[in-house]
């Protein structure tokens, strides 16, 4: 079949140091009444005050009560606050919570909850309040992407969003937000950047009827792999720059630059089993995402090299990573082993506290999570999952 593309993005994108300053051009035509959700750190910083004189002259009202990994209830009672201000638009400023919160907001002030409604994909039903995105982490890609993560109590694992309707009206890339952050945070959320980049380019192509409603993840896409590519290209050296030297701005620009032309692949594409596999693994364990996703990244790409074709991309992503002209499948995976020893992410699922006898439960929550397991190169079986998180148990790439 002759190759297809879809892009899903927001119609503002605007990347490099002092993007932020275009914000009160950004905003003005969305409306007066505006919604900043900001990360509680930021608010003892000269960011904060900065952003708000810049919208001098707005009735703008701030929400900086946001909770790490999102409960749903946190976000039902944020929506109610958007309604009662009459919100035209959303400032979203932070890391990927921060900004995946104001997306939610977004929708619950556009359609009500309860949150629950919209699980799964494309269950949102219209256009949700215009977002401007501004991330001070550089590896969600959530300023650009059609989904957004919660954490229900009712259930075992993290919950997505999924609508093409999420995707924020603009995006501002600024890596002065991202200067001074914690190493551990550059590192984890870089990493997932990482497999971002990697699992969009190694996806499964859809054969997919045009005139069947389109899923929000395609799957392999003909206009997102040369920019997977070029993400990896940026992470792979400069990652372990910016965890070793959080004040180098060459390395903070390149690092923000790849997390989000991650962001712009995988927003279309999808992710597969490295994030199917890291939702249950953080509930279990209470772990930051990236460090999970990061974690399972040697173990997936060992996995799924099975398969002839997806050996060559991986190979291809290789080349990216180390700026050379060809690679081999086991030169990629020893990079990214590399990469993660270099920035702290560890080695097993045992240093991070899970037991061997919680992998058939981790391999059945992951296979419920089709919209990602479905787009994996190889065939997602339990048998196969179970492989893949036997192999991180012990620690052990082949």
């Amino acid at each position: 079949m002759p190759e297809s593309g879809t892009l899903r993005l927001p119609p503002r994108v605007h990347f490099g140091y002092g993007s932020r300053l275009l914000l009160p051009e950004i905003v003005a035509p969305h409306g007066k009444r505006v919604l900043a959700i900001v990360d509680p750190f930021l608010l003892s910083t000269p960011f904060h005050d900065e952003l708000l004189d810049g919208l001098r002259g707005l009735d703008v009202r701030v929400h900086s009560d946001i909770t790490p990994e999102l409960p749903v209830d946190t976000l039902d009672a944020a929506g109610a606050i958007a309604r009662e201000h009459g919100t035209d638009v959303i400032v979203a400023v932070g890391g990927g919570s921060a900004l995946d919160a104001a997306k939610l907001v977004a929708l619950l002030a556009a359609h009500g909850g309860p949150l629950r409604r919209y699980y799964g994909e494309n269950l949102v039903p219209g256009p949700v309040l215009p977002v401007v995105a501004l991330p001070t982490t550089a590896g969600t890609g959530s300023e650009v992407t059609p989904v957004a993560v919660v954490s229900d109590p009712e259930r075992e694992l993290k919950v997505g969003i999924s609508s093409p309707f999420l995707v924020p009206a603009a995006a501002l890339v600024d890596p002065e937000l991202t200067l001074g952050g914690p190493p551990r945070v550059t590192a984890y959320s870089g990493i997932d950047a990482l497999v971002h980049a990697v699992e969009s380019y190694t996806a499964r192509a859809f054969d997919h009827d045009p005139a069947a409603p389109l899923p929000v993840f395609t799957g392999r896409n003909a206009l997102t792999g040369p920019v997977s590519l070029l993400a990896a290209r940026h992470l792979g050296p400069w990652l372990p720059v910016a965890v070793a030297s959080p004040g180098d701005r060459q390395a903070r620009a390149e690092v923000a630059k790849g997390a989000l032309l991650a962001g712009i692949a995988f927003g279309s594409t999808g992710t597969h089993l490295c994030h199917a596999l890291q939702y249950p693994i953080g509930a279990l364990t209470g772990t930051p995402h990236g460090l999970g996703t990061g974690l399972l990244l040697p173990y997936v790409l060992d996995a799924v090299r099975a398969d002839g074709e997806t050996a060559a991309r991986i190979a291809e992503l290789g080349a990216a990573l180390q700026g050379t002209a060809v690679s081999t499948v086991d030169d990629t995976i020893a990079r990214v082993v590399d990469i993660n020893r270099a920035i702290g992410v560890p080695a097993s699922l045992a240093d991070i506290g899970v037991r061997r006898e919680d992998l058939p439960r981790v391999a059945d929550l992951a296979l419920g999570v089709r919209r990602l397991v479905g787009i994996a190169p190889i065939e997602a079986s339990r048998d196969a999952l179970l492989h893949i998180l036997e192999s991180a148990y012990q620690g052990v790439v082949r």
